[in-house]
C-alpha cells in the first residue's frame, strides 16, 4: 500500500469514527428532547432510522477500508 492510500484510510477512518461518535451523541440528545418535551414516537423512530443508516455507512466504509487492506 502506498503512503496516499494509507492516507487516504486513515482520513476515511477519521471520519467513519466522528460519524459513528456525532450520530450516537445526536440520538442521545434527540430521545433525551422528545422524551422531555412530550414529543410523538413517531420522531424517535426518524431518529432511530438516522442513527441505523449513519451506523451502516460508517461499516460499509470501515469493511471497504478492512478488504482494501488486506487485498
Amino acid at each position: 500500500m502506498t503512503r496516499q492510500g494509507g492516507d487516504r484510510d486513515a482520513r476515511q477512518m477519521r471520519l467513519a469514527g466522528a460519524v459513528i461518535a456525532g450520530a450516537m451523541a445526536a440520538w442521545l440528545l434527540v430521545q433525551w428532547l422528545g422524551q422531555h418535551y412530550g414529543w410523538a414516537g413517531r420522531w424517535a423512530y426518524l431518529a432511530d432510522l438516522a442513527a441505523i443508516g449513519a451506523f451502516v455507512w460508517s461499516l460499509i466504509v470501515t469493511w471497504r477500508i478492512w478488504r482494501r487492506r488486506n487485498a
